[in-house]
């Protein structure tokens, strides 16, 4: 019996996949627990839909998420912090002042999650910073540790 899942399931498949299945582990199992229905005609166009509008969903992130990433590539963002006479930073610079200097120089709001600093920044210099945008949406910046 072909089914469609309606959540992932272990050793299966992900959701809004069309998989074929024993009738009684569909029956039994898959449909009762609100995992799967039956891929009659009209749930396979339902489908589809639902696959149509999820793809112009994510075309119209991964062009804004380009966007972004243009923006930021353009020139390296510049990040205060109060250092010492020796060019040594007291403490290091983490993810949220670099999410707050993007919104302050770029104009795009980042949350701190998503920003993962590549080496320990502990002195003046230029660094490299990983954005992930989920999926495999992962992109390199550059940002220059400055002092205050």
């Amino acid at each position: 019996m072909q089914v469609i899942l309606i959540q992932d399931v272990d050793n299966l498949g992900g959701s809004t996949e069309l998989v074929t299945v024993k009738n009684g582990y569909a029956r039994n199992y898959l449909i009762p627990k609100k995992l799967a229905i039956e891929a009659t005609p009209s749930n396979l166009k339902q489908l589809d839909e639902k696959l149509k509008v999820k793809a112009k969903k994510e075309a119209a992130m991964l062009a804004e998420i380009n966007k972004v990433i243009a923006v930021l590539k353009e020139s390296a963002i510049k990040v205060g912090a109060k250092t010492g006479t020796s060019g040594k930073i007291f403490g290091s610079v983490t993810t949220l002042q670099i999410a707050r200097a993007i919104r302050d120089q770029k104009g795009y709001e980042i949350d701190r999650k998503r920003i993962s600093i590549v080496e320990e920044v502990k002195e003046l210099g230029t660094y490299k910073a990983i954005l992930d945008f989920g999926g495999s949406n992962t992109h390199e910046i550059e940002f220059e540790v400055v002092g205050e």
